[in-house]
Parts: C-alpha cells; structure tokens; sequence
C-alpha cells in the first residue's frame, strides 16, 4: 500500500515508518513525504533515506481549500492510499476527510481521549497523571476523537520535566506508529479501531 507522510517539523516519526517500509516483508512504501512548512529537518531527512519529497507552503494559498486541494490534488499524483499524518500541524477539512475517508492516520502524544490538541506532555503533567503514553487513531472531523487503533502506556515519574517524559513517549511513538499501519494496510484493523482476529 502507497503511503503519503505528511509532515511540519523533525519528521522523527516518517523516519520510524521509512525503516519500517525498507524492510522486505512490511506491507507498505512511503510514495510520497510532504510538507507544509520549509526547511525543515523532516525534508532533509527524507530525501536522504531517497524518499520523495514535496513542499507546500500553505501561506502561498489564499485559504484552507486552495491549500488543500493542491494536497489532495499531489496525493492522488503519487497514488497515495493511506495518508499517515506525522507532526502535521494543520487541521484538515471535511473535504480532505472525505477524499480519504477511513484512510488518514495520526500519531498523538497522549492516551487519548485523554489530553488532546495541543500542550499534551504540559498538561499531563499539570494533572498529576500517574500514566500518559501515545496512541494512533484514524482521522476524522473532530479533533483528535476518531477511533483509537492502537496506544502505548508510558509512566510518569515523579521528577519528569516536559522534554524527559515528551522523549520517553516519542520512543513508543517510534514503535506503535509503524506496527498500527501494518496492522492497518494487513486488514487486522477495521475503521471502527477494533481488532479484527
């Protein structure tokens, strides 16, 4: 299955899906890692494992769906079937949703539905919670709601700081990002989250 990462920042995660990709029996190939923003480590670090790379500067766009379009428009180009959103800072419209309905994927920082959108680690923290973690769910409209396919618990210590317990939980980021689309593309998944054995 033709995978589209699409990416805002380190892309630290598209990198943990390109290893996974190279090897002989994953079920899936990065056709194509796009970005919103320019110049960031993400690109580079992409076109060094000798993916393709694609800029879209969505300030060169009037508004969202000119933006979008243009995405959706590049995506279909690379014949993308599953798009895997990787620190994608972007929310995406009904439009895009639709024109890959129950084949977007996200990668959040937290036990949803616990602490979503953004400031995840701050607010866990802040909470006082004893386990945060990560999890990948399919997109939908809602922010953060669509249904949970796969999650990684991670203890909180008592002395975390923000960076420690971010770092602690993007090395399981690393791990369940790629196994949920194998899962996924391998047809063990089902767009309602659950396991299908």
């Amino acid at each position: 299955m033709n995978l589209g990462v699409l990416i805002s920042g380190r892309g630290s995660n598209m990198v943990a899906l390109a290893q996974a990709c190279a090897r002989d029996d994953y079920p899936a190939q990065i056709a194509v890692v796009v970005s919103n923003q320019p110049g960031v480590a993400g690109l580079d670090k992409a076109a060094a494992m000798g993916l393709s790379t694609e800029l879209i500067d969505h300030r060169d766009f009037p508004d969202r769906d000119a933006f979008e379009a243009r995405l959706i428009e590049l995506l279909q180009q690379h014949n993308v079937q599953l798009v895997c959103l990787a620190g994608f800072m972007r929310l995406l419209s009904r439009r895009f949703i639709e024109a890959f309905r129950d084949h977007i994927l996200n990668i959040h920082p937290s036990l949803l539905p616990s602490f979503p959108g953004l400031r995840v680690h701050e607010q866990a923290l802040e909470h006082g919670v004893r386990i945060s973690g990560c999890t990948v769910h399919l997109v939908t409209e809602d922010l953060d709601a669509g249904p949970i396919l796969l999650q990684a618990a991670v203890p909180v210590q008592q002395d975390d700081s923000v960076d420690a317990l971010a770092a602690r939980i993007l090395e399981q980021e690393h791990q369940i990002y790629p196994e949920a689309v194998r899962l996924f593309v391998e047809g063990y998944l089902n767009p309602h989250g659950a396991l299908s054995i």
